[in-house]
């Protein structure tokens, strides 16, 4: 099975294409130059399935044209229209029932849901994703969703829900007809309409649709002209380092002053937490 690889260390990068036996890249940590090289086992090629442990195989399907992603699109913003837009949650699929961030979310699921009266949308996941929903559903209030077929965690393996009727989330093949589901879920059209991103503790994929949220904001794609609010929960300090690096970028100038502060404002909140963006 080929494979690119992209190796960074220090100041020295190196890209290297496919089933070669040995990879070896330099790199100058400090003020001394190393040698590193580590052997790669040759792998037969193959194509069509891939197999994940704990799992059975699953088929890769390939996009034969855009209008397939276009058509997905089109599904989620019908699915959003009919169960109408509220609040997305972006959170991880991994922290399940025991956690206490699950316990956190379940609450806040609920409160928000009660506050705001209005649809509760997320990714239609395990982890915190999950707690965020069945909060709106205790609270009797709708929800919706847009899955992913290969999201990580115990529902991997299935493209359906396994408790919400198919009615309300859409199972998505790709990622871009997915974010726009859930960008346009807080779209505000109207002064009426009760809109809000909560970030939960997550990692790549949540950061990936965080930041992706944000930088929309930023160049008013979304919000110029009525708020979407944008809360950050920063349970037991886990976004800490993340602000502390934001005030970096600010410092180092990769940012404007004020440019992350712009996209929200910090308040006090009762929860497990030192900093809770909104």
């Amino acid at each position: 099975m080929g494979f690119s690889m992209l190796a960074s260390l220090g100041s020295h990068v190196l890209a290297r294409n496919s089933c070669e036996g040995i990879v070896k890249f330099q790199y100058l940590p400090a003020m001394e130059r190393h040698n590193v090289s580590f052997k790669i086992s040759k792998f037969r090629c193959h194509s069509g399935r891939i197999v994940s442990s704990k799992h059975d195989p699953i088929d890769l399907e390939e996009r034969a044209s855009p209008s397939e992603v276009r058509k997905e699109m089109e599904q989620c913003y019908e699915l959003i229209h009919r169960l109408g837009r509220g609040v997305i949650y972006l959170g991880s699929s991994r922290m399940g029932p025991t956690h206490s961030h699950y316990l956190q979310a379940l609450e806040l699921g609920r409160e928000i849901a009660n506050l705001l009266d209005c649809t509760s949308w997320s990714g239609a996941g395990p982890g915190l994703m999950d707690a965020a929903t069945k909060g709106a559903l205790q609270a009797g209030k709708p929800v919706g969703g847009f899955k992913i077929g290969r999201e990580a965690g115990e529902w991997t393996a299935s493209n359906f829900h396994p408790y919400l009727p198919l009615e309300v989330y859409f199972t998505c093949r790709f990622f871009s007809a997915r974010k726009h589901g859930l960008v346009d879920a807080v779209v505000r059209n109207c002064s009426s309409d009760r809109t809000a991103v909560v970030a939960l503790p997550g990692g790549i994929g949540t950061l990936d649709e965080l930041f992706e949220i944000l930088a929309l904001i930023q160049l008013e794609r979304i919000g110029s002209q009525l708020q979407v609010p944008v809360l950050l929960m920063n349970y037991d300090s886990f976004y800490s380092k993340l602000l502390d690096f934001l005030d970096d970028c600010e410092n180092w100038g990769t940012v404007s002053k004020g440019e992350v502060a712009s996209l929200w404002k910090e308040k006090t909140m009762p929860l497990n937490s030192s900093r809770t963006k909104v």
